[in-house]
């Protein structure tokens, strides 16, 4: 056929005797001109722009846009675009029922479709390239194309073509479009001035372009990539090469910083406020706050998700239209008919009845849906996080002002505001992601019922009817999963505390054989949380099991309804399309249980929120409220006369009497300047309306030391923090004097921030920080300084044992420290800050009495003193009187006396000579005292909890133990492709740990179900494309097909039970495993392996193997499933289908592999910067009076912000990459519908069967990207699966001996005879020996004494009787059988021992004696009558039955010292070994150990590893070791005759 442009079997084309413009061809013609001229013109600049990119601004990504109009020209642009196609599928319909082509009938129209892309690619690159004038193009172009058109349009209106006529309408709404983008054109022009004006307008980008740490870009970028978010491709590609950092996702844009969105907040609710202020029983509605500041994205999200779900009706109506139109042509074929040429005009109708027109309709439809779609979702987010700042920062500023007694007075607990923080705030955030579907859902139920009802008539209510009335079920369900998983929560808690003490106390457990006691208690917990977790797997299945299971309910009743009641024979259209419908309406009716279940939760956290945001606020301090900023001058130390050393070797009598003659400091007259805080007349209450203080009046005077002293509760702290404000001022007043700044001193005056007050608290505060952070606290660091005040408070050999020294992170997170360190740190943070004014609460109360001594002289005398700062000390050291300048002295809440001691001495002698009496009383104790070094106990104590660092080192981070199974090859490559791999070896270990008969049940279950549901919808298929003259089988097809679908409504039911059963299986397997693996682990292992990583083991990874993985197992087989069901049923269909599915399916490999990888850094970005933000505000309300009293508030504040900011950025830039993935699989799903439905309209009609390929390819859409999806989580999940398997790698103690049970007398050993033959010892066998060749005889019923410097190896004597370390060498013989030939429970069970730290177990006092339940009570009270403890025991409420708590913090140290005495003689062996039992208590509990030893283990071997040389000097026989070589061995007085021995020196250094 030849080509023509007007055709060329109509001579009369080319005759222009009416007028050239009455002449059709020409008038197409002329509208090529405009997009030829546009093509022309911009070709060439987009090439020479593209070749040099110089001429950009240099701004961030040239993201820029600031043409105005912009949104409006791409909308405009693309409405343009789909006109263009529409003209072009006109133009070849039309032509199609042409005898010959006829070119202009759709060449302009493809012509104009290239210009109108050319146009928008043009506008873009030059609106990025900032070259306005080169817009005048697009002006032309516009403006030609309007013109072209309306002369089209008017030679239309002359020939009388109506709006019937499709051409017509399409004419005139270009007419319309081209009008438009001329007027935005004219606007630019208008606004910029960039033609016909000398001083065009200069723009500047917005301040987040400028900043190149802005890395979010949704915002700034153009219409298109913000639809298909092809910003963030730069990010996925990048996370291949190198893993996401906080560093890459860069800072949150302005509009979403926690700041901005808090003082929008902030100011709606205010407003709110003041609407109710007149009406005292009416609460400020947070509701209307909220909506006020954050309503307008949700209306926006609201109105994209309509759009979105009115579009996914197109997908029914066309495929229902394609298959009638297959009908009508199969039925049609006989009487085709050529059209006149002279009506070469197509109706509506006519164009919509094309199939294939249809199908790119359908297309275009899902494109559009699919986008609107995650717009809405992206919106939601957006607001979502945006509120959750918001919310946190109004929470964060409502804590620095809560006042004191509301938290201390248990109004406001700390667990309250870290739920409100970490729960209430997640849950509105949750309920407006879902918000916009509470209003989009009823519209899209009532429309979805109106389309069935005019396919299927009546019959469609009754499928309506089914879905309506299960979904009560539905949300009674949900609920009920709330429930199960709210117990299984208690119950996983109550585990977690089980296991807690159980890894505390190993080494007590594995000594005394008692692992398995405990291990049963943690079994039987575990088993009731298991039972909980079935609940919670059989409600999960049924939830499962209703989705999958409605639909098929409701199709079987509508179909057989329609089968008996309709003569009218059920066709394939209807079929099919109301199948898609019935797919479309279960949705909606799924997630409203959700919905209606997250608004509920809403409601009740907004009321939590509302509550805590109108308690009591501290008051406002007037007298405080300067804000001046710090101006720090480094203070140089000035060298002063020291205050007269403190005498320890004279008693403190002496010491007050020698004060008494010579006045160490004159003293001044107090004159009004000289006093920094005055308090008079003061009453303050804790805000239960009674006062605690009452008739306060005192002074304290500037630069000098004042005391506060008095009995235990009689409102000492209550007066310092009545002075800082945060107490309620019944009356009175707190006068703080401006402090003379031009104080007299040798160097030039410090400028101090007068209004913040230094204040160590008596409960120390740490911050999860670095220790020099905890010490400089927000002051600029100063090395003199710094190192002046650590050593004052003799941190730095404290400093010197943590692995990273001062930067080693402590708190919370960090290492655990005693608790005189934590007091040091606090007071080292008083010191340090330069204010001046000090008040430390009883500093001294956690240190012995050399830190103390050494506190005082150095930090408070010297530091503090020379630099002239006013101290306020709060102490029961009495002792340390004579020091002070000033004395305030209290009792019961009111003062008793105040003045110089001098003014008390001689006006109050009474209670001068109370503390003298007190002071002697305290010299005796020092005297003890002096000998117990608790500091070098507490040092000691960390140094065993550091010792291991070296190896420590390994586990620093934990995915490192990850990567180890793939040999360790370092290239970049390597890493990459263990980052793209699924952990598939890990899968298959999990799979296969909940049991081979369970998987292959999974797995022939879930293919039958998915077999059948095929069958089901291929038997529709079959059914609705019977001829009329079969319609006497239509019973027999019925039939087939109720069975078809009660089967599958069944196997829905068992697969779904089956996959939760599998997955309990394997967690319950798991647990099981790795408890006795880890209860049956060697002791080395605990030193090496920090606490909480054990415990992470079988929290947080448990609760996901429990919880989390069977959902997503369930959820990726599924729609892996469905997918690949739906592929092959359109391959069935139409084969043609498979040639496209080679590019889509690659197009598919390559966006789940980079999705995955990214998408997993997000996460663990998301969960790390989670944790630092609870933290923050749990550590913010504990330590809130030192913060006020600091002014650290906006220090504070800043780090919040900072904190919700970056937490936001990772939630953001992941749910962007889902968004990213979401609409890449909806594309290639649409792409699928397309292809499915062209080749199966080229294949000709088998209609029922292009039905059907038609609607599986619907579906493949909606599951595409949870395939993706539940792959990433599964991934992420797989992680714990793989720290738990590295767990149960680990080798465990070897507790098989070699002799027979029968072989070891019952009561060995019974003489207590111990024989040591060249005993070797290590810790493990790559390590060096600790124990070198020691030999010793010990006779039956010995006392024997062991000692030796740190690190020589007592205690691991002590550990190589238990087997607890690797004897390779000689052997330990006792009552004459070898202990390494013994069962490791037998041995063990068989001895005693003490250790130095007391560990009691929460429980009763009962069983904390003997667990395994095997003495008398009468044996019970006599141990405890031995270890002193009847009488503390007996006067418990419930006696042996009385509960300690966890850790025994119910007693006194030295009180559990003597419970584990007690549970040493509860056991009746006839060895008793004690490791420095006595290091931790006093004196007085000390003597009761020592005589209880003597006397009631008189006919036992006791072997005593000595802390203080002075215990052992009667014992039978000393062992002194040095270096892990037993170095002397004899009795005490034998020993001491050697003058150079080293049990002669050893007591010397310790006297």
């Amino acid at each position: 056929m030849k080509l023509a442009f007007c055709g060329n079997d109509n001579p009369a084309a080319y005759n222009i005797s009416a007028g050239v413009l009455r002449n059709v061809c020409f008038v197409d013609a002329l509208n090529l001109v405009p997009h030829v001229f546009l093509l022309f013109i911009t070709f060439p600049i987009l090439f020479i722009g593209w070749g040099s990119q110089s001429s950009k601004v240099q701004i961030h990504h040239n993201t820029w846009l600031h043409f105005p109009g912009h949104n409006l020209r791409w909308i405009l642009t693309f409405t343009l675009l789909f006109v263009h196609v529409c003209e072009i599928a006109e133009g070849i319909v039309s032509d199609a029922q042409m005898k010959s082509r006829h070119l202009h009938l759709f060449l302009p129209a493809i012509i104009g479709f290239v210009a109108a892309t050319t146009s928008i690619v043009y506008y873009h690159n030059i609106e990025t390239s900032n070259f306005p004038k080169l817009l005048l193009a697009l002006f032309l172009y516009w403006v030609m194309a309007f013109v072209a058109k309306t002369i089209k349009l008017v030679r239309y209106c002359q020939e009388g073509v109506t709006f019937s006529q499709l051409r017509f309408c399409i004419t005139g709404i270009m007419v319309i479009l081209y009008g438009l983008l001329m007027a935005v054109e004219i606007n630019v022009i208008r606004v910029r001035r960039y033609v016909f004006s000398m001083n065009p307008q200069k723009v500047k980008p917005p301040e987040d372009l400028q900043d190149l740490g802005v890395r979010f870009l949704q915002p700034f970028v153009n219409l298109l990539s913000k639809a298909t978010y092809w910003w963030m491709n730069t990010l996925i590609i990048s996370a291949h090469k190198k893993p996401i950092d906080l560093k890459a996702i860069g800072k949150l844009p302005i509009a979403m910083r926690a700041l901005t969105n808090y003082v929008c907040l902030k100011e709606a609710y205010e407003e709110q406020k003041k609407k109710v202020a007149n009406q005292p029983n009416r609460n400020p509605s947070i509701w209307l706050a909220m909506y006020r500041a954050f309503g307008r994205p949700i209306l926006l999200s609201s109105t994209f998700r309509y759009l979105a779900d009115l579009l996914g009706f197109a997908g029914p109506l066309c495929i229902s239209g394609i298959v009638q139109g297959f009908q009508n042509t199969s039925q049609d074929n006989t009487t085709t008919i050529e059209k006149d040429q002279s009506d070469s005009y197509l109706s509506s109708q006519d164009f919509l009845g094309n199939a294939y027109v249809l199908a790119v309709l359908l297309f275009l439809a899902l494109i559009l849906q699919r986008t609107f779609l995650q717009a809405s979702y992206y919106v939601t987010t957006e607001t979502g996080i945006n509120l959750r700042g918001a919310l946190l920062a109004m929470i964060y500023n409502k804590i620095l002002r809560l006042s004191t007694s509301n938290l201390s007075m248990g109004e406001m607990t700390l667990g309250q505001i870290n739920n409100l923080v970490a729960i209430e705030t997640n849950q509105l955030m949750w309920f407006l992601f879902l918000c916009p579907n509470l209003w989009a859902m009823p519209v899209q139920i009532i429309m979805g019922v109106i389309l069935l009802y005019n396919l299927l008539g009546e019959s469609a209510l009754v499928g309506a009817a089914v879905i309506v009335l299960l979904a009560p079920i539905q949300y009674f369900i949900a609920t009920k999963l709330a429930e199960a998983q709210k117990s299984t929560l208690d119950y996983s808690t109550e585990r977690l505390k089980k296991t807690n003490e159980i890894l505390k106390g190993i080494k007590l457990l594995k000594l005394y054989a008692w692992e398995h006691i405990f291990c049963t208690s943690v079994e039987e917990t575990r088993m009731k949380e298991f039972t909980s977790l079935k609940t919670f797997a059989l409600y999960t299945s049924l939830s499962i099991f209703m989705n999958a299971a409605i639909p098929m309910a409701a199709v079987l009743a509508t179909f057989v309804t329609y089968a008996y009641t309709t003569d009218k024979k059920l066709q394939p259209a209807q079929a099919f399309a109301s199948l898609s419908l019935f797919h479309i309406l279960v949705t909606p009716l799924f997630l409203l249980s959700t919905v209606v279940r997250f608004a509920v939760k809403a409601i009740i956290s907004v009321q939590k929120l509302n509550e805590f945001l109108l308690s009591d606020e501290i008051g406002g301090d007037s007298w405080r409220d300067g804000c001046s900023s710090v101006a720090y001058e480094s203070c140089k130390k000035h060298t002063g006369f020291h205050p007269k050393a403190i005498n320890r070797k004279q008693p403190l009598r002496y010491q007050l009497e020698s004060y008494e003659q010579s006045s160490r400091r004159q003293p001044r007259s107090l004159e009004i300047d000289d006093i920094a805080i005055k308090v008079s007349n003061g009453y303050f209450s804790w805000g239960s309306g009674l006062a605690t203080l009452s008739n306060i009046n005192i002074r304290i005077p500037t630069g000098q030391m004042t005391m506060i002293v008095g009995q235990v509760g009689c409102g000492k702290s209550s007066l310092l923090l009545a002075i800082l404000g945060e107490m309620q001022t019944l009356e009175g007043k707190v006068h703080w004097s401006n402090v003379n700044e031009n104080e007299p001193s040798l160097e030039a005056p410090r400028s101090r921030n007068r209004y913040s007050v230094a204040y160590a608290a008596q409960k120390p505060w740490l911050l999860n920080a670095t220790v020099e952070e905890n010490i400089t606290c927000g002051s600029p660091f100063n090395k003199q300084r710094y190192k002046t005040v650590t050593d004052a408070c003799s941190l730095q050999p404290d400093i010197d044992l943590l692995p990273f020294g001062d930067q080693t992170e402590i708190g919370e997170r960090g290492i655990n420290l005693s608790g005189g360190q934590r007091q040091r740190i606090c007071v080292a943070r008083a010191l340090y800050q330069n204010t001046n004014i000090v008040f430390l609460d009883d500093p001294f109360s956690a240190l012995d009495i050399h830190l103390s001594d050494h506190l005082m002289q150095e930090g408070i005398l010297k530091f503090l003193q020379e630099d002239k700062r006013t101290l306020v000390l709060v102490t029961h050291k009495l002792q340390y009187l004579p020091h002070a300048d000033w004395i305030i002295a209290m009792k019961d809440g009111m003062v008793l006396r105040e003045g110089t001691l001098k003014d008390i001495q001689n006006k109050d002698v009474e209670l001068y000579e109370h503390w003298k009496t007190l002071m002697n009383r305290q010299d005796q104790e020092l005297e003890k005292d002096m000998e117990a070094d608790q500091t070098s106990l507490e040092r000691k104590t960390l140094r065993r909890a550091m010792y291991p660092r070296e190896s420590k080192a390994q586990l620093e981070d934990e995915d490192e133990e990850e990567e180890e199974e793939e040999d360790e090859d370092d290239n970049m490559s390597t890493v990459m492709r263990l980052r793209t791999k699924m952990p598939w070896k890990t899968c298959w270990r999990y799979l296969t740990s909940g049991g081979f008969f369970l998987l292959f049940l999974m797995i022939f279950s879930k293919l039958l179900k998915h077999s059948v549901i095929v069958a089901i919808d291929y038997w529709l298929a079959r059914w609705t494309s019977l001829d009329e003259k079969h319609k006497e089988d239509e019973t027999y097809y019925v039939a087939r097909f109720s069975l078809l679908c009660g089967a599958g409504i069944v196997l829905c039911l068992i697969t779904s039970l089956t996959v939760e059963w599998m997955g309990l299986t394997a967690a319950k397997n798991l647990h099981h495993n790795l408890l006795n693996k880890i209860i049956l682990g060697p002791i080395r292992f605990f030193d090496m392996t920090p606490l909480g990583l054990i415990l992470n083991r079988f929290s947080a990874d448990t609760n996901i193997i429990d919880q989390h993985i069977p959902p997503t197992l369930e959820s990726l087989t599924r729609s892996t499933l469905l997918c690949l069901s739906a592929i092959g049923i359109i391959s069935y269909a139409t084969p043609w289908f498979l040639v496209a599915l080679v590019p889509l399916g690659i197009a598919f490999y390559f966006i789940q592999k980079y999705f995955r990888v990214a998408s997993k850094d997000l996460q663990e970005l998301d969960d790390s910067t989670q944790l630092p933000l609870l933290c923050h505000f749990s550590e913010t309300a504990e330590g809130l009076t030192t913060i006020r009293a600091f002014r650290h508030e906006a220090r504070f504040k800043q780090r919040m912000l900072e904190l919700t900011d970056t937490n936001n950025i990772a939630y953001l830039f992941l749910s962007a990459a889902n968004r990213w993935l979401e609409v890449r699989t909806d594309y290639l799903g649409a792409c699928i519908v397309l292809t499915a439905a062209v080749a199966s309209i080229k294949e000709g009609p088998k209609s029922g069967f292009v039905g059907l390929g038609l609607l599986y390819a619907l579906t493949i859409t909606n599951y595409l990207n949870w395939v993706v999806r539940n792959l990433a989580d599964l991934e992420v999940q797989m992680g714990a699966v793989k720290k738990v398997n590295s767990f149960l790698n680990m080798e465990s103690e070897n507790y098989d001996g070699t002799l027979d049970a029968s072989q070891i007398p019952k009561d060995w050993p019974q003489e207590g005879e111990i024989k040591i033959e060249d005993l070797c010892v290590r810790y493990e066998n790559n390590l060096k020996p600790v124990l070198k060749h020691v030999k010793a005889y010990i006779k039956p019923g010995q006392k024997v004494g062991i000692c030796g410097r740190t690190g020589s190896g007592k205690s691991s004597l002590s550990l190589a009787f238990f087997r607890m370390v690797d004897i390779f060498d000689g052997r330990i013989v006792i009552d004459g059988i070898d202990i390494s030939k013994l069962p490791l429970h037998t041995l063990r069970s068989r001895l005693s021992i003490i250790l130095q730290d007391p560990v009691l177990f929460s429980g009763s006092i009962r069983f904390n004696l003997d667990p395994e339940c095997k003495c008398t009570d009468d044996r019970l009270w006599e141990a405890l009558e031995i270890a002193q403890l009847k009488n503390l025991v007996k006067s418990l409420p419930g006696g042996l039955d009385a509960m300690v708590t966890e850790g025994g913090e119910n007693f006194s140290v030295g009180q559990r010292q003597l419970f584990c005495l007690a549970r040493a003689f509860v056991r009746k062996s006839s060895i008793l070994i004690m490791d420095e039992a006595t290091a931790s208590i006093d004196m007085a509990t000390e003597n009761i150990l020592q005589k209880v030893v003597m006397t009631a283990f008189a006919d036992r071997t006791v072997v005593t590893i000595a802390h203080r040389v002075s215990q052992i000097l009667d014992a039978s026989i000393v062992l002194v070791f040095s270096d892990g070589v037993l170095a002397e061995c004899d009795t005490a007085s034998n020993l001491l005759l050697k003058e150079d021995g080293l049990f002669t020196t050893l007591v010397k250094t310790h006297k």
